[in-house]
């Protein structure tokens, strides 16, 4: 008798413990369905977007015209690649080896770095966000550029600038230049041993300005120099001292033009000399792209 009622009672122990298993295991297979929702349902609010951190490379402040935001995004995207002395002034815009500079030891390794330098970088975001290659020739000549719509002094520091303006350095002769983000902040390719990177913008030491770069037009008296290493004057003569230089091809705006010296250069024969404003500097006819005597250019008094 004790034999049989143990085994019913095992019995009937089991079969209590396969129904709860069976209940719990029906429970997680199949949750309950979440109630539909209704016109009169709460939501979760949507979550306010973020502004971006004043360290990432991007547009920091609103304002800015659409090219100058395309310009800044365009150098952002080269956040990490080299600077490379002379970087980025290939016959069209784009990274390319850099030369060693020799007033700068940091600078043995750039032959092997595929970089920009600091005008290389503004080159090319500006041809990305422009089409063409409107800001060519080095920092000095970008500061001086006939695209130039707007500029600031550097004693009215940031306040006035939106991103996509251009920060210059340099006393006289402007040798160093980078792109405003805003909030404080820029993008620049500083100098050789580092990468392109976002810095505090320096007010300090021979900051000279900014300034603005107009939208993509054809200025009037806008012409392209052609040719390397080519020089301007401080008068229409070969004799009068040197001012300023033009490694490449190079877009100036011409005031006017006058008879002054003959030049023989390049094959050719010309008198004619062209007065660049932003330079305060002439420069020989021959290495003006267009005709001998430029069509459209007044002449000089």
């Amino acid at each position: 008798m004790t034999m049989r009622t143990t085994a019913v009672a095992t019995a009937t122990a089991a079969l209590t413990l396969l129904a709860a298993w069976a209940g719990t295991h029906s429970a997680t297979a199949a949750p309950a369905a979440p109630a539909p929702k209704t016109a009169n349902t709460p939501t979760a609010p949507t979550a306010p977007k973020t502004p971006k951190a004043a360290g990432t490379c991007a547009v920091l402040a609103p304002g800015a015209s659409a090219v100058a935001e395309k310009a800044v995004a365009a150098a952002c995207e080269q956040i990490g690649v080299w600077y490379t002395w002379g970087g980025g002034h290939g016959p069209q815009p784009g990274p390319t080896y850099g030369q060693v500079d020799p007033s700068d030891p940091d600078s043995a390794h750039d032959p092997e770095r595929l970089g920009f330098d600091c005008s290389g970088l503004v080159r090319y975001a500006y041809a990305r966000a422009a089409g063409g290659d409107p800001l060519t020739g080095n920092a000095h000549h970008q500061f001086h550029s006939p695209r130039v719509q707007q500029r600031f002094t550097a004693a009215q520091a940031t306040g006035p600038l939106l991103p996509g303006d251009l920060l210059a350095w340099g006393s006289g002769s402007i040798h160093h230049i980078a792109i405003y983000l805003g909030a404080g902040k820029m993008v620049e390719a500083r100098e050789s041993g580092t990468r392109i990177t976002v810095s505090d913008v320096r007010l300090d030491g021979d900051y000279a300005g900014a300034v603005r770069i107009a939208p993509p037009t054809a200025a009037p008296g806008t012409f392209s120099t052609w040719g390397t290493d080519v020089w301007t004057h401080r008068e229409p003569s070969t004799t009068s001292p040197r001012v300023h230089k033009f490694p490449g091809p190079t877009m100036v705006r011409i005031e006017c033009q006058k008879h002054a010296e003959p030049v023989t250069a390049e094959g050719y024969t010309n008198d004619a000399w062209s007065y660049l404003p932003e330079y305060g500097a002439w420069i020989t006819n021959i290495y003006i792209k267009g005709a001998a005597w430029l069509d459209g250019v007044r002449t000089c008094p």
